[in-house]
């Protein structure tokens, strides 16, 4: 092949990728910038308008929860070092779960910085046997991999970083890896506790996809169900979203900016509970859906 068909092929592989269904995802990602801002004393909020990622200040390094979408690492980067953080600084990255739009920074951060990944044991089950679940050839970018976690997280495990301790759940559903975390935040003498549930997407639940995956009786739909109650067993004071539709994130931020001195928006002890219901309402709902079964 020469030069000039070796781009040309380049250039139909391209316009193949942008015309597609998914080329929203992966077109113009700098025009979902959002500024970083401090949500609540040590946790910080560095993610898109889109995909959320959350940075924790433990005193003893940085702790991320997630990394963006797939090409969106330049974006993370960058909002780090506008929070007035370094990047360098981020010692441990939780991964909510395996799909792409969440791991977009994985391989960067621990190749640049030696940043310690952990991911939910399913998921790290799913990238050795069914790499395919996690949708990474979506990202329409041969370069990009997947990369295998440090510490497998199980259900129940509590670890520590830096002055924080985190209490994780598996919460299966969405994929079977998702995980679901608490931990305190801390402001002046002021404590209060945060809640992230790492995965509430429906697009799992199809029925076709449950079929391809071997789920003909759709199981994994009751499974999620399940998941979700025991969620909202735990008491909340700031949820975190997974993304920013979850809980309103910049709505909410759009409240921090025209009230500064006004009570913190993020601060809503009933939000985890009803955003939970309301799921458990849309997912009972789906299922009934004709259409669905």
């Amino acid at each position: 092949m020469s030069l000039q068909s070796d781009y040309q092929d380049f250039l139909q592989r391209h316009e193949k990728q942008m015309s597609g269904p998914l080329a929203k995802y992966w077109k113009n990602q700098e025009a979902r910038y959002v500024h970083p801002f401090r949500i609540f004393g040590n946790v910080w909020y560095v993610g898109d308008d889109w995909v959320c990622v959350h940075l924790i200040d433990t005193g003893d390094g940085l702790l991320l929860i997630d990394c963006g979408n797939t090409g969106a690492t330049a974006m993370l980067v960058n909002a780090i070092w506008e929070a007035g953080f370094n990047p360098a600084d981020v010692k441990w990255l939780v991964l909510s779960h395996g799909h792409l739009d969440h791991i977009g920074g994985a391989a960067f951060f621990r190749n640049m910085f030696g940043t310690k990944i952990y991911l939910g044991a399913p998921d790290a089950k799913m990238y050795r046997e069914h790499p395919e679940l996690s949708f990474i050839q979506d990202a329409g970018n041969v370069s990009e991999a997947l990369v295998m976690p440090d510490v497998e997280i199980n259900d129940g495990d509590v670890i520590r970083f830096g002055n924080t301790d985190v209490r994780f759940y598996l919460s299966p559903g969405h994929t079977m890896g998702v995980i679901s975390c608490f931990f305190d935040a801390h402001e002046g003498e002021k404590t209060v506790r945060c809640g992230y549930y790492g995965g509430f997407g429906f697009n799992t639940l199809q029925k076709d996809y449950l079929i391809e995956i071997g789920d003909p009786e759709y199981k994994t739909r009751q499974i999620y169900l399940d998941s979700l109650a025991r969620a909202r067993e735990q008491k909340v004071d700031l949820f975190l979203g997974n993304h920013c539709i979850n809980n309103d994130t910049l709505g909410r931020r759009k409240q921090q900016l025209e009230n500064p001195d006004g009570p913190n928006p993020f601060l809503d002890d009933t939000l985890w509970a009803r955003y939970l219901d309301q799921k458990r309402d849309d997912l009972l709902r789906f299922m009934a859906d004709p259409k669905n079964n």
